[in-house]
């Protein structure tokens, strides 16, 4: 039975833990989701949520209406935001291996930054404190980081 369930442990077959939690740390549900998000005690992946803002998705002007942002701009914006939070994190936590960025309107994943690290992180940095925006912090241990 310990072999079968240990085999079974986020899938989908597991009725218990959260798949989508289990492969990329977020899950469409939140907290309404009828199924354990299990944080990992370590991991090689931090996942920043909804760190970064796609000014397309977000650009209105005073009456509420859509502002139209050109795409020359969008990649100016996400050059700029990727360089900062590269640059920030492998300042304060050294050597990074990857970092990937969400740019999806599913709640869950918009904005979430994935930074894979050689070792896994204490979550002190090495100093002083990171001055990028964060608004949340975990680790993460995605089955496919891509």
């Amino acid at each position: 039975m310990a072999e079968y369930l240990a085999s079974i442990f986020g899938t989908e077959k597991d009725k218990v833990n959260c798949s989508f939690y289990f492969k990329i740390g977020a899950c469409r549900h939140g907290d309404r989701c009828s199924r354990l998000h299990n944080k990992p005690t370590f991991s090689q992946t931090i996942v920043l949520l909804n760190l970064y803002r796609n000014p397309q998705n977000t650009a209105q002007t005073a009456d509420g209406s859509h502002c139209h942002v050109s795409d020359v701009e969008v990649q100016e914006h996400y050059d700029n935001f990727f360089e900062e939070v590269f640059t920030e994190l492998q300042e304060k936590y050294g050597e990074i291996e990857e970092m990937n960025v969400c740019d999806n309107l599913g709640d869950h994943l918009v904005g979430n930054v994935y930074v894979k690290v050689p070792v896994a992180p204490c979550l002190e940095p090495r100093s002083g404190n990171i001055s990028v925006p964060m608004a949340t912090t975990e680790t993460s241990q995605p089955e496919d980081y891509r």
